[in-house]
């Protein structure tokens, strides 16, 4: 087969429009269509179809894509010689995936290491449930992700950073800060609630409200970001990961304690994609994430 089709199933794949792919491939439309014709004609499925959101991939076409991806890296790898990574002197754009809360722990350590040892590399954020994050890293759009993401695809490569305790936070002296707060004192109080859907903070909330935290004793807000303002203002009580606890309670005169429920820890690992397991950034970024972070 002339590897140029595979090529342009590849870029079709990513993009899902054909001009787009026409672009970035530098090629008319035509030639892109025609090299698509020829690629249904070979493989006997439709591959795209097209839709109102653009081309949208057939079941066929999706389990084509990482074989036709990871081959194409393979003979990539085999013609282009590697080009070694110089952190001092590199300009190069990383892509993180986490959430906020992952941010307000990471980001502050990493940004310090990275101006003393790499001042011209620049790291970008994006959030892990805003995306496929599968395919994002498939595509090298997002080089690593960190967060406690329990179902990932098995394309991805991972370890372990550390695990932590939840941990309940609340202004200085309140008074479920007046030794252990009981089940009973705990339930009392009015709670804040993180309403997230990424996994597990979904699942500590629903453990939250099975315990007996009733709807009206509590509020909910989307984001951990705006959790310290609030209860440092307030009576509220909030149930987070000790490592923002410990991040949040100096600047914004907090404390916090165990809570009074059995929760499960929080393991928080590092996730990277198979395809970019032997480039030399990303493994020096996994490098320095891991010697900044693992535990």
């Amino acid at each position: 087969m002339d590897l140029n089709l595979l090529v342009v199933f590849q870029e079709v794949y990513r993009a899902r429009q054909i001009s787009a792919a026409a672009r970035r491939l530098k090629l008319s439309q035509s030639a892109v269509s025609n090299a698509l014709a020829r690629l249904r004609r070979t493989f006997d499925d439709e591959l795209f179809v097209r839709t109102a959101n653009g081309m949208q991939p057939t079941p066929h076409a999706m389990q084509l894509s990482e074989p036709i991806a990871a081959a194409l890296a393979s003979v990539a790898a085999a013609l282009n010689r590697p080009e070694r990574f110089d952190a001092s002197a590199s300009t190069r754009l990383f892509t993180m995936a986490m959430t906020d809360v992952a941010e307000i722990y990471f980001m502050p350590r990493l940004i310090e290491r990275c101006q003393a040892v790499a001042p011209q590399v620049r790291i970008d954020t994006v959030r892990p449930g805003g995306v496929d994050l599968k395919a994002e890293m498939e595509a090298g759009r997002i080089d690593l992700a960190i967060g406690a993401f329990d179902k990932v695809s098995a394309a991805l490569y991972q370890r372990r950073l550390f695990r932590q305790p939840y941990v309940s936070m609340f202004r200085a002296g309140h008074r479920l800060g007046q030794g252990a707060p009981t089940l009973e004192a705990f339930l009392e109080a009015r709670h804040i609630l993180v309403a997230s859907l990424e996994s597990p903070y979904d699942r500590i909330n629903r453990m939250l409200e099975k315990a007996g935290v009733r709807e009206e004793n509590r509020y909910r807000v989307p984001h951990f970001t705006s959790v310290p303002y609030i209860v440092g203002s307030t009576d509220l009580v909030v149930t987070v990961p000790l490592k923002l606890a410990e991040q949040a309670a100096a600047p914004f005169k907090l404390a916090y304690v165990a809570p009074p429920l059995r929760l499960p820890a929080l393991q928080t690992n590092m996730f990277w994609h198979r395809r970019y397991n032997d480039d030399e950034g990303n493994r020096w970024l996994r490098e320095l994430v891991g010697g900044l972070f693992v535990e």
